[in-house]
């Protein structure tokens, strides 16, 4: 008798959660949407670094 045969819960709780069709973006936009994420980064790291006088 193994451990599995005990089984607690839903079946899905050992699954993954799936992303919806409609937040999936395209292979070849993903190079397009890392840029973006990266500009963004350095915009806020510059708005972080500025001091006053």
């Amino acid at each position: 008798m193994g451990r599995d045969e005990h089984k607690k819960g839903s079946n899905n709780a050992a699954s993954l959660p799936q992303t919806p069709k409609n937040q999936k973006i395209k292979p070849k936009d993903m190079q397009a949407e890392i840029a973006e994420e990266f500009a963004e980064l350095r915009r806020n790291k510059k708005k972080k670094d500025f001091r006053w006088p």
